[in-house]
């Protein structure tokens, strides 16, 4: 039996397993670090132990505060969750030598599956096919290089430890190598603390598709259908869907049989994901892509809540009743596929900043009902540079795709978050976008659509006029009077004029950009999705965004303030890895400057124009604040 889990684990993931244990008359405890101290998952859990500061190799990546906790407080079980000591061979060991239960598989499969090299290797002699490329033990530079000549270019450096897209460097050719082979193993390092590298063909139109599996002590394996994760940035899933959509049934049938030999060539228990790569270039004789066996997560994945809402089934208990050593509660044959699911992750982040990471204080944060919402975080929340800064997992279900994309783009239009800036508006414009929609995925897709995603378009007449209507509203709601005017501020940064005419209290007459709208406020049809936020209105239709404010009549707005002054500060906190210019250096528009370590990833920062260095403020290994300046420029022509 399992009376009392310890969670290893923060944030969204903790507060899922405690929802589930609760249901099952489980209890519940909590570890936190000194950032986490007031944390949804804290008051969450019936109980709670602090392991440490803030910094993860501090607290949640130390095994033995977790089970001096699991000691402390009488737990008899322990689920790492994912990330942090979820696929730690070591800790696995440690949990069960003393004498707990480990939700999760063996120490010893996830020793064999958790370095790609090993996994790859096992998987061909299983009959899995593999993608062609150098797993060896011998990490010298001289013999990475002769390799890579051997694979050929296009190739794919990749981490044999962990994942999430760190450690791992496309290279076009050989020009290119050993600078990407270098960073790579830099990354690697400072995630995993193991540098080791693979190289792969590099596939040119590949599709990321994953099986999620489950085994028993009992000798059974099951595979719960597929899951497509091919919308990717940098490596990392932004939407995750299943199933799968565009694949033939004979292509299903073969990924699950595929993946489920996967967890009977090793022996596999609890919850696993064999990830597939698909070559979209290279079809066989029906038709279908070829494929090969990527990696295996051995532990629940980020995305399994879309396998849950096509199977009806809660992941979390099945992790708990196999490691109570009960068997699986359904075998194959009673598994179904009901509609379409797909997620998003809302990050902390800034799109049109390279993405870089917001923290902050959520200041404001409100979410529909329409949509589950898997969060670890409340209104009041700090998103800090400790961990990694997603909010909220947006997950819709419907009968059919195009439902569940349209619901996923309302869910994410409704949205309201104050504090950080975030990439709700960019999901949305992703999940709305024609070609995604008509199911033409691959993991280039957002590379490829990238101009489109970033497109900036002028508010409609109807929304326009929805916002209109909203402020009017308001206005009847609050005074007596509803003629003022206030602006429209375009995603360029533009502004036009919007005002309203005075007139009866069921009409309205309002311009923008020369376009001259009016209608009954009560009739007017619902073409977008409108909030009050930031202290003004927010137009919002499938990802796109336009906010309103009040203005005094004369105020004529401005252009938002560039790097023209040749002020390169730091974009968030992060560590200086690497300075490569001195003062009086010529640099060309594009030039890298530094490159910023933060959040375990690296953030290149290049010149804006044509310039000379003037100053560098900064030397490698110094940590710097966000807004610290880094280097100063002066234009070419001044």
């Amino acid at each position: 039996m399992m009376k009392k889990l310890l969670i290893a684990n923060r944030g969204e993931i903790a507060c899922r397993i405690i929802r589930t244990a609760r249901r099952m008359g489980i209890s519940t405890v909590a570890v936190y670090s000194d950032a986490d101290a007031g944390a949804p998952h804290v008051r969450q859990a019936d109980e709670a132990v602090h392991i440490g500061p803030a910094p993860a190799r501090e607290s949640y990546l130390l095994a033995e505060k977790i089970l001096a906790a699991a000691k402390a407080t009488g737990a008899d079980a322990i689920h790492p969750g994912y990330g942090f000591l979820s696929e730690n061979a070591d800790f696995a060991e440690a949990v069960r030598k003393a004498g707990l239960i480990f939700v999760g598989p063996s120490d010893q499969a996830i020793r064999v599956m958790g370095l790609k090299d090993s996994a790859k290797t096992k998987m061909k002699v299983a009959g899995v096919p593999v993608t062609p490329g150098y797993m060896g033990e011998d990490q010298s530079l001289a013999r990475l290089e002769r390799m890579a000549e051997l694979v050929g270019y296009p190739l794919l450096i990749k981490a044999v430890a962990g994942g999430g897209g760190k450690g791992m460097r496309p290279v076009a050719d050989k020009a290119g190598f050993t600078e990407a082979l270098l960073a790579a193993k830099r990354e690697a390092a400072a995630a995993f603390g193991n540098d080791s590298v693979m190289l792969e063909k590099l596939i040119g139109r590949p599709r990321h598709v994953e099986v999620q599996i489950f085994g028993d002590s009992h000798g059974n394996v099951v595979h719960l259908f597929e899951r497509d994760c091919s919308l990717q940035r940098r490596h990392q899933k932004v939407i995750e869907e299943a199933p799968a959509p565009g694949l033939s049934g004979q292509l299903r049938h073969v990924l699950g049989i595929a993946a489920a030999t996967a967890g009977h060539a090793i022996g596999y228990e609890n919850a696993g994901t064999v990830e597939f790569i698909l070559d979209m270039d290279d079809l066989d004789e029906a038709g279908d892509p070829k494929f090969y066996f990527m990696e295996m997560n051995t532990r629940l994945q980020v995305e399994h809540p879309v396998t849950e809402a096509i199977t009806g089934q809660d992941l979390v208990e099945w992790q708990i009743r196999v490691a109570r050593g009960e068997m699986l509660p359904l075998m194959q044959d009673a598994l179904g596929v009901s509609g379409h699911a797909v997620e998003a992750r809302l990050y902390a982040e800034n799109p049109d900043k390279g993405f870089l990471p917001s923290v902050g204080t959520l200041n404001r944060l409100r979410f529909p009902a329409e949509a589950r919402i898997d969060t670890g975080v409340v209104e009041g929340s700090e998103v800090t540079v400790h961990y990694d800064p997603m909010i909220a997992k947006v997950i819709t279900h419907a009968p059919t795709r195009e439902q569940a994309l349209a619901k996923l783009v309302a869910a994410l239009d409704a949205i309201e978050v104050e504090g950080v800036t975030t990439n709700r508006g960019f999901l949305a414009r992703l999940a709305a976008h024609p070609a995604f929609v008509a199911g033409e995925v691959d993991t280039g897709f957002i590379g490829r659509h990238e101009a489109e995603l970033f497109e900036v378009t002028p508010p409609s007449p109807a929304v326009v006029a929805a916002a209109a209507g909203h402020w009017l509203r308001s206005l009847a709601a609050g005074s007596s009077g509803f003629s003022a005017p206030f602006r429209v501020n375009l995603p360029a940064l533009t502004h036009s004029a919007l005002w309203t005419a005075e007139g009866e209290e069921q009409r309205f007459t309002v311009a923008a950009d020369g376009v001259r709208v009016g209608g009954e406020l009560v009739a007017a049809e619902p073409s977008a999705i409108v909030v009050d936020i930031d202290g003004g209105i927010e137009a919002r239709r499938k990802g796109r965004s336009w906010r309103f404010f009040t203005a005094n009549p004369g105020w004529e707005g401005h252009s938002a303030a560039g790097p023209s002054d040749g002020s390169i500060t730091a974009p968030m906190p992060g560590k200086v890895i690497g300075l490569h210019v001195n003062p009086g250096d010529q640099v060309a528009a594009g030039d890298r400057l530094l490159v910023l370590e933060a959040m375990k990833m690296e953030h290149r920062l290049t010149a804006p124009f044509d310039a000379r260095v003037e100053s560098v403020s900064v030397a490698v290994g110094g940590q710097v604040a966000e807004g610290t300046l880094l280097v100063t420029l002066v234009k070419a022509d001044q």
